[in-house]
């Protein structure tokens, strides 16, 4: 809709039973949406501007900021090497801003945790590998078990800081002086720094080269300040974390399907596994995950077999 001063506006409405709504009465706290759309304002993130809420009744008047970076992209190829630089150089200048959170804000009450990627990596196990009709063996237990110990306490070591959980093509909208603003942030939380990087550069939405991807990290590493030996470890730590996050993501296809009816997701099985696969050529090194590579391409296999992949 119009706003009277010509302002594209667009009205959103949580149900009275959606997350938000629940955990903003149990904590007695605006809702998570309003929170951190304010912290990140305040840091000079671009976010849609609000207009009006009456947050008891779950509904909110915010702007409209027109298309995502994936619609974008789609219609103006030529254009994403500079947008997507803009949106890892955007990630690490927040990232800094947001280095010292105030005292009590909701970022800072959650984390992405040794429970929480644990719980991840078993999704990926029930949804990604048992729905579909596979039983693990207990060698292939035993090694997803080792592969998941290795996976858990190796991000938990990296810099952690503000995350914003879901950082991809679908919720950053490019707006017509071609600078990106953020959406969909309410699930802010501390986690790794490169989390948001492999939303963004490992998007199951989206496919791209090492050397686009190269580029990228090197335009965030500039961003960020970070020294040579700083810029070699976030590669890995981007594989590392593809590992985990990818391996999720599948799980979660499925179980939107199975659970939902939704379908939709089920052609991004495959693209999403291909990522887990090329991470995993690259931590050959690594004992802790042999054994790993040959669970994700039987799931490769099963997903082309039954056309979970791009038509």
């Amino acid at each position: 809709m119009r706003r009277e001063t010509g302002e594209l506006a667009m009205v959103m409405w949580l149900p009275e039973d959606a997350p938000e709504r629940e955990l903003s009465r149990k904590l007695g706290r605006p809702l998570p949406f309003l929170e951190v759309r304010e912290l990140l304002e305040k840091a000079r993130v671009r976010v849609p501007r609000l207009f009006g809420a009456l947050p008891d009744e779950g509904l909110l008047v915010v702007e409209d900021l027109g298309e995502t970076l994936a619609e974008r992209c789609a219609r103006d190829p030529a254009a994403r090497p500079q947008l997507y630089e803009r949106a890892v150089t955007d990630l690490a200048v927040a990232q800094r801003a947001l280095a010292e959170l105030p005292a009590g804000c909701i970022v800072s009450t959650r984390r992405l945790d040794r429970e929480l990627l644990g719980w991840e990596l078993a999704h990926f196990r029930e949804w990604g590998v048992e729905a579909l009709g596979v039983a693990l063996s207990g060698e292939e237990r035993a090694t997803f078990g080792r592969a998941t110990s290795f996976l858990v306490d190796t991000i938990m070591s990296f810099p952690q800081g503000f995350t914003h959980r879901d950082y991809q093509s679908r919720n950053l909208l490019v707006l017509p002086d071609d600078s990106v603003a953020w959406i969909d942030f309410q699930d802010a939380l501390l986690g790794p720094r490169a989390y948001d990087l492999v939303a963004l550069l490992r998007d199951s939405y989206q496919e791209f080269d090492s050397a686009f991807v190269e580029a990228r990290l090197d335009d965030y590493a500039r961003a960020s300040g970070a020294s040579d030996v700083e810029r070699r470890a976030l590669a890995f730590e981007l594989d590392v974390i593809t590992v985990q996050r990818k391996l999720k993501d599948a799980g979660r296809f499925v179980f939107f399907e199975r659970t939902r009816g939704d379908a939709s997701y089920l052609r991004y099985f495959v693209p999403t596994l291909e990522m887990v696969r090329g991470a995993l050529s690259r931590l050959g090194e690594y004992p802790e995950l042999d054994g790993l590579s040959e669970i994700v391409t039987r799931q490769i296999e099963i997903g082309r077999s039954r056309g979970m992949l791009p038509a």
